[in-house]
């Protein structure tokens, strides 16, 4: 029996029970190290759960049995070198070096099928409860449902929720002051007074600030429909805000350099948390010189995806070199940007600050870049007279 004939007989039997797939023939960390696959029960329905390791994150995906078998013929010998099936009569090692691949057949591990319930992940916002600013802005019906064309939205305004909803032990107790730098329709906006005064009973002045006055007046007058207290809505831009204290900034499509006018209000506040999703990221794609990186740099497309992220590790160690603790978190997509990048910051002031700002500033010579921020926070930086 080859590895088609195998592969074809275990999924048309039920009788895959678990898998694991390893040794890949390329190492590269974006990509995952290992996947292993389970047998799941997803509304009554047998599924394959699929959970990709990688050296960043795991992600998971839910497969048909169909899709299953395909995607482990492909794999299989192809991406990865080794697999494990197991099934409920044996256990089939596959080794696929090089030529014809070897099946080894051992006593079976899990001789019966150990079903996980697919669960729905518990959101902060639920389908099937109505919450008033969804409804407003059309994500949901009247009785809570969410609409189809509106489900990605629904999906990002939860997911931003539980980013936000993690820092919360971080934000000091008492009333608290927000501000959401270009703030746009507001969706996020709303979701953030939602959680705060809604689900966490938390006193809040939320400030949403944004260049359009037209979109001002449209999510102003939205707030007073929903009696939303403690939010509110103004025109302004972000290097010309006051105020002596904030809590919380968020800033998630100010363009380019923006962002980093965002981050110095922040960090001069000394905001304990700081979320921002950056946009449009063009300052340092012109500065960057790294002979090593010829091969890249000389690529347009290449050059310009490799100076976002060289643009979020600077933003990144410069604000762990002023006392934050610093993640890089996945989003989803903005539909002012397909960044899907989250600066999460949370203040540490007893962190090792010399030590983070000399490995930006090897980082900063080793490309040839001045960034913005750098220039802005220069008189918070370590070793600054």
């Amino acid at each position: 029996m080859d590895v088609f004939e195998l592969v074809h007989d275990l999924i048309a039997r039920d009788a895959l029970t678990g898998a694991t797939l390893s040794k890949p023939r390329r190492s590269d960390p974006a990509r995952a190290s290992k996947i292993t696959v389970d047998p799941v029960l997803a509304d009554r329905e047998l599924r394959y759960r699929w959970r990709h390791h990688a050296a960043t994150r795991t992600t998971d995906e839910n497969l048909a049995p169909d899709e299953t078998e395909r995607r482990l013929l492909h794999l299989i010998g192809g991406e990865f070198r080794q697999a494990l099936l197991r099934a409920t009569d044996a256990d089939h090692q596959v080794l696929a070096a090089g030529g014809a691949a070897t099946i080894l057949r051992r006593p079976p591990t899990r001789p019966r099928p150990t079903f996980a319930h697919d669960r729905r992940k518990r959101r902060l916002l639920e389908e099937g409860t109505p919450v008033p600013f969804l409804v407003q802005l059309g994500v949901m019906t009247r009785e809570g449902r969410v609409k189809a064309d509106r489900y990605s939205k629904f999906r990002q305004v939860n997911r931003f929720l539980e980013l936000v909803d993690d820092v919360l032990p971080q934000l000091p107790s008492g009333p608290l002051r927000v501000v959401d730098f270009g703030s746009g329709k507001s969706y996020l906006t709303f979701a953030l007074h939602h959680l705060l005064s809604a689900v966490h009973g938390r006193q809040v002045d939320l400030v949403g600030l944004d260049l359009k006055e037209d979109v001002v007046a449209t999510c102003q007058a939205l707030a007073r429909r929903l009696r939303a207290d403690g939010l509110r809505f103004e025109v302004g831009d972000i290097a010309g805000y006051g105020g002596d204290r904030v809590d919380l900034v968020v800033s998630l499509h100010a363009c380019d350099t923006a962002t980093d006018a965002a981050l110095e209000r922040a960090v001069r506040w000394e905001a304990p948390v700081i979320l921002a999703v950056p946009c449009c990221q063009h300052e340092l794609s012109p500065q960057l010189e790294n002979s090593a990186l010829s091969p890249l740099l000389s690529r347009g497309l290449l050059r310009e995806r490799f100076a976002a992220d060289v643009t979020d590790a600077a933003r990144a160690q410069l604000l762990e070199a002023i006392g934050y603790d610093v993640q890089l978190v996945e989003f989803v997509e903005l539909e002012h940007t397909p960044k899907n990048v989250l600066i999460r910051a949370v203040r540490r002031p007893s962190r090792d600050r010399a030590k983070a700002f000399g490995a930006y500033l090897a980082f900063k010579a080793a490309l040839g870049i001045e960034p913005t921020l750098e220039r802005l926070v220069e008189d918070l930086l370590p070793g600054h007279r």
